[in-house]
């Protein structure tokens, strides 16, 4: 299922050193170091999980911390994968490891603190769903709904603008990220660091689009009514909608997590129960599907993606790709220059694809000098607030 886990041999450029958390002042130190602490002590806050599911939270805890990386259970169902996709880095510390890696191991194992995929009572249960259940039950997802109802008055260009808006800035609705950040999360700046709109729509023209989604509930609600309305216009004539295949980091949508929203759309008053029931029908028909695949759950960049996927990804007239952990995926997760070209470091991706994304970590290219400079000349962290998010095509040449 992909490719050696340090990239395809000859294509990482010794400019671009992947991103690691050995740097005490860096973004990917404070998730492990900061931002896990604040989630497991969450999770063991709404979760009733006894005294020895308790533990292994805990010891995954400090071993991340300070520890090295141990290897998963010899019963693990995906051993054999983690195997191949960690060889040569079980034993390591994990402040060494690339950032992408290791994040994405922790995640893997906070399964197996769970119970996740072990036989037993919690076997299967979502140790994220108290969060996911929270958002769909609060004032913003409500108010998203209600939203939609503006939707019918729009002019066809300003709908898609908006909708296509909400899809980026819907991003920032990120359980991992807002548990960590200010009272209130970041509020939608509208500050687009990089803008290929115009690109985006001239591509969609009703062929099948692949939608690559990030997390549940209030993002994943943007994204569906992104979806309705490339149907209903003729803009896609069908869509093919990824999702992960079992809990992942945090707030990331599974196909339980998509029939949720939808059920709640469809329940809602207004413009959100028509927009609901289309796609419920579209489901039915065919003309949107729920997909999820294994890869969409490991630790390497799209680059070592399986042939499988890479055939699914090239049939799409468009591949859209939600979220930060797909950006990052997509350009390797190293320290780019920010102006490296976009179509650059994705020249190797199937067909055309787009990123939609709230930064809110470190690494990000296609930025013009003039804007990485002014970004920079602030003095803030500009790459990881989630105040700031883009829009970027590339078209194999």
């Amino acid at each position: 299922m992909g490719g050696h886990p340090d990239g395809t041999p000859g294509t990482n450029p010794p400019q671009a050193p992947p991103i690691t958390c050995e740097d005490p002042e860096s973004f990917a130190w404070s998730v492990f170091q900061v931002r896990h602490p604040v989630l497991i002590r969450r999770i063991l806050d709404a979760v009733p999980y006894g005294p020895e599911r308790r533990r292994a939270f805990a010891d995954l805890l400090e071993e991340s911390r300070h520890g090295s990386v141990a290897p998963l259970p010899q019963d693990a169902p995906d051993r054999a994968e983690w195997e191949a996709w960690g060889e040569g880095r079980f034993g390591r510390p994990w402040p060494e490891l690339p950032f992408l890696w290791s994040e994405s191991y922790f995640y893997r194992r906070l399964l197996d603190a769970a119970g996740y995929l072990a036989d037993g009572a919690w076997h299967g249960v979502d140790l994220f769903a108290p969060f996911k259940e929270a958002e769909l039950d609060g004032p913003g997802f409500a108010d998203d709904l209600a939203a939609l109802d503006d939707l019918p008055g729009l002019a066809p260009g300003d709908r898609e603008h908006a909708l296509l808006a909400a899809a980026v800035w819907g991003n920032q609705a990120d359980l991992g990220f807002t548990m960590v950040a200010d009272a209130g999360g970041p509020e939608a700046s509208g500050t687009l660091v990089a803008d290929d709109s115009d690109v985006l729509w001239s591509l969609l023209d009703g062929g099948t689009v692949v939608v690559v989604t990030d997390n549940s509930a209030r993002e994943v609600l943007a994204d569906l009514a992104l979806v309705d309305d490339l149907l209903a216009s003729g803009r896609a004539s069908a869509v093919d909608l990824l999702v992960k295949p079992r809990p992942y980091y945090v707030s990331d949508a599974t196909a339980q997590d998509v029939l949720s929203c939808l059920h709640r759309m469809a329940s809602a008053p207004g413009e959100a129960a028509r927009v609901g029931g289309r796609l419920l029908a579209a489901l039915r028909e065919g003309r949107l599907t729920l997909s999820a695949h294994p890869f969409a759950c490991a630790p390497l960049g799209y680059r070592d993606m399986p042939d499988d996927l890479r055939e699914r990804f090239a049939a799409g007239q468009l591949t859209v790709m939600k979220g930060d952990l797909n950006y990052r995926r997509l350009v390797d997760d190293r320290h780019w220059p920010p102006t490296v070209p976009f179509a650059d470091v994705t020249a190797w991706f199937p067909g055309p694809v787009a990123a939609l994304r709230t930064l809110k970590s470190d690494t990000v290219a296609g930025l013009t000098p003039e804007t990485a400079a002014r970004l920079d000349a602030t003095g803030t962290a500009w790459r990881t607030s989630g105040t700031h998010a883009l829009i970027q095509v590339a078209v194999p040449g």
